[in-house]
């Protein structure tokens, strides 16, 4: 039952503050404004998305390493 106060009382206030404190606009915003914001957006998703990428690679890369160096020290210690 708190819980569902908060809630009520947090979307009372959320309407009257943007009821009370919203400002009307009359503005255009050109189709090709958006297209350029849209390819802004494409380029650092495609970025953050390779150098993510390339990050796992090599992550997975020391792993691999890692576990390779391990069986090896095991095979060495288990032949003496």
């Amino acid at each position: 039952m708190k819980k569902r106060w908060k809630v009520l009382k947090f979307l009372y206030f959320f309407g009257c503050f943007f009821m009370l404190l919203g400002n009307t606009s009359f503005a255009y915003i050109d189709p090709s404004a958006v297209t350029y914001v849209i390819q802004a957006v494409a380029g650092v998703a495609i970025a953050v998305g390779a150098a993510c990428t390339v990050y796992r690679h090599k992550i997975m890369k020391f792993i691999r390493n890692q576990k390779k160096k391990r069986a090896r020290k095991k095979n060495q210690s288990s032949e003496e």
